[in-house]
């Protein structure tokens, strides 16, 4: 597992490297092992730190597939893919795992075995892989091999809790087109008309709508004052799918604590998933922490209720909006 940039392979880097790697987690092998292979789970700590993770296949059984494309912070796809060749709950996973071009081709041919061993309630680790580039530039990839693993590891641990305990969900149905739906959160003329808690007005609104992009926005409160704030997008699937890096920033960008809350996460990725049904459309928002501690992630899990508050007053803005706009 490695990101990089492509270019040819300067002498003297290998085509092939083997990797054997071992750590401790305080979590039962049951819930370890079910990280690697429920991919709800596997979407929020594969790959390197910042990367976020779009999990398209998970058939975990012998001969089943999996398909994970890895979105960088600037954007960039990496996709990931192969088969699996045994899985013992929950004891040991072997599996192919290859990076793929844009085309599906390898560009790396992976193989991977991980053994989880109880060790008095905590769980014993062991990750044995070995990667064979297969074109002369994925020799670098071979290079950040294992600083994109030990990374993925890292993230591992940090997301043992189960992901229903810290994820924040919302759903909202709509009597509107989904193509309707995503024009009125992808274009700033009209994210002007709804965006924000009740009583705010819009100051600024700037969408650059692409991988690595941001939705750069100001606001000012009822009592006056001004809250800024920008959204970084990580994928953009019209009109299907919207995530992006939610944080509070000052007039310049840089990123900010919640002007409430002196502990509240830095960054949160934030899902929003359209679906359509007999002319309306179902919104389902779904957000967790990134990059956060754990005072962070406790601040935020107990903000859930507020959040929730909050956002209705938003979709309620946003649902009368539609109205307006269906009559235009």
């Amino acid at each position: 597992m490695a990101a990089s940039n492509a270019s040819p392979n300067p002498a003297g880097l290998p085509m092939e490297r083997e990797l054997e790697m071992t750590r401790i987690y305080d979590a039962p092998r049951e819930l370890v092992f079910r990280a690697w292979t429920d991919p709800k789970h596997m979407a929020r700590w594969w790959g390197p730190k910042n990367f976020t993770n779009r999990v398209e296949q998970m058939d975990a059984r012998p001969g089943g597939a999996w398909r994970i494309v890895m979105c960088a912070p600037d954007g960039a796809e990496h996709p990931a893919q192969g088969l699996y060749q045994e899985i013992v709950p929950p004891e040991r996973l072997v599996f192919t795992n290859n990076a793929v071009d844009k085309d599906g081709n390898a560009i790396i041919e992976g193989f991977t075995t991980v053994t989880f061993d109880d060790h008095n309630g905590k769980t014993k680790l062991t990750l044995q892989t070995r990667g064979v580039a297969k074109v002369a530039y994925a020799a670098n990839y071979l290079k950040g091999m294992e600083m994109g693993w030990t990374q993925s590891l890292e993230r591992l641990g940090e997301s043992l809790e189960e992901p229903s305990d810290r994820e924040f969900v919302i759903t909202r149905v709509f009597d509107a087109t989904r193509d309707l739906v995503w024009k009125a959160v992808t274009e700033p003329e009209r994210l002007a008309h709804w965006w924000g808690p009740k009583g705010f007005t819009m100051l600024v609104c700037d969408v650059d709508l692409r991988p690595g992009g941001v939705f750069r926005y100001a606001m000012r409160s009822p009592d006056g004052h001004e809250m800024w704030g920008k959204w970084v997008y990580r994928e953009i699937v019209p009109p299907e799918r919207l995530s992006s890096v939610v944080s509070f920033t000052d007039e310049q960008g840089k990123i900010m604590r919640h002007p409430a809350s002196p502990t509240w996460p830095l960054e949160v990725l934030n899902i929003m998933r359209l679906s359509e049904q007999d002319g309306k459309t179902t919104m389902t928002i779904s957000g967790y922490p990134i990059n956060a501690s754990e005072e962070e992630r406790q601040t935020y899990d107990a903000g859930h209720g507020s959040m929730k508050q909050g956002f209705t007053g938003t979709l309620d803005q946003l649902e009368a909006y539609l109205e307006k706009a269906k009559q235009a």
